[in-house]
């Protein structure tokens, strides 16, 4: 039953996904799992690394540990049911678990949108203002800013799902992606989608709009400071605390807006499904890499891990 209506002709969707070449879903199959596994297990052990090293537990890190948790979640919302699909000929999915998943992939897209803008306030403030960086973002502050970035991307996905589940769908029922997106399923409603896309485009702006504004005022107050740092060593430190954010803020909006900013008529099924394994997939797998790779506090977290478990090693040998 179509959310808000008392009846619809179609109950249950046909996520068309990728090929049904034999050779080819074996393929698509072992790749998809491994990336899905590669990324559970590195954000997870992100996760870990940050709650086991007291030197990890400063606003930045908190911030990164909520971000792996998201990335985890996202994946896990559309990549079993694609593997399923792959390996089956069950393809099918209810109207409300479609519905629902696309609300639950959405919300956390749209809170990590949020958040990104939160992690990009903290480098302001950690370079800006680095003698008061503890006193102004207090772990309540940050609690909040996390709370706050999950209750706006949920209500704001709310208001995009429930925009177009509204619609009679009434046949076909072949959505032509492995998830129910926004774009595929909207271009199967028997009503004009106009206003949707309208709702959907402004929600979109809104969280856009104010997640790149304070991510474009934190950095221009954080250029203008680095700028004023007479040492080239000190400005490139400086510079390189900023990099990983800035990569990842650049690969998360840069396919965000490719995907959702641009009107339905240019949807294009097969290059779409490559745009959202990227930010389906891919994105959720390198942040932590992208975090972790010039980072020394995350580096030396790890090593004192190690040596701890090859300490404990030796010791059960002996």
């Amino acid at each position: 039953m179509a959310l808000g209506r008392n009846h619809t002709a179609v109950t249950k969707f046909i996520l068309l996904g990728f090929s049904d070449h034999p050779q080819m879903k074996i393929f698509l199959f072992v790749l998809f799992l491994g990336m899905y596994l590669l990324t559970v297990t590195w954000n997870l052990s992100l996760i870990v690394l940050i709650r086991l090293d007291s030197h990890l537990h400063t606003p930045m890190y908190f911030f990164l540990s909520n971000l792996s948790f998201l990335d985890i979640c996202s994946v896990s919302t559309t990549t079993p049911k694609m593997l399923s699909n792959i390996i089956t000929q069950q393809k099918t999915i209810s109207f409300i678990g479609c519905a629902t998943q696309y609300f639950v992939f959405c919300g956390m897209e749209l809170t990590e949108c949020l958040l990104l803008a939160a992690m990009a306030y903290d480098r302001y403030v950690a370079i800006c203002n680095p003698l008061l960086y503890t006193a102004l973002l207090s772990p309540t502050l940050c609690l909040k800013m996390v709370i706050g970035a999950y209750m706006g991307g949920f209500l704001s996905c709310f208001i995009e799902t429930s925009s177009v589940f509204q619609h009679d769908f009434c046949g076909p029922n072949v959505i032509n992606h492995f998830f129910c997106d926004l774009p595929p399923v909207l271009v199967l409603s028997c009503n004009d989608t106009f206003i949707s896309q309208v709702v959907n485009f402004l929600v979109g702006v809104a969280v856009g709009v104010i997640s790149v504004l304070v991510i474009l005022i934190s950095y221009g107050y954080i250029v203008a400071a680095v700028l004023r740092i007479k040492s080239a060593d000190g400005r490139s430190k400086a510079f390189s605390t900023c990099a990983s954010h800035l990569t990842a803020v650049t690969l998360f909006y840069g396919s965000g807006l490719f995907m959702y900013m641009r009107p339905t008529s240019s949807y294009s099924p097969n290059r779409d499904k490559v745009v959202s394994i990227f930010y389906g997939l891919v994105i959720p797998m390198v942040n932590p890499v992208v975090y972790s790779l010039r980072n020394k506090e995350i580096k030396n977290a790890m090593r004192k891990i190690l040596e701890k478990n090859c300490a404990f090693s030796r010791t059960l040998c002996f």
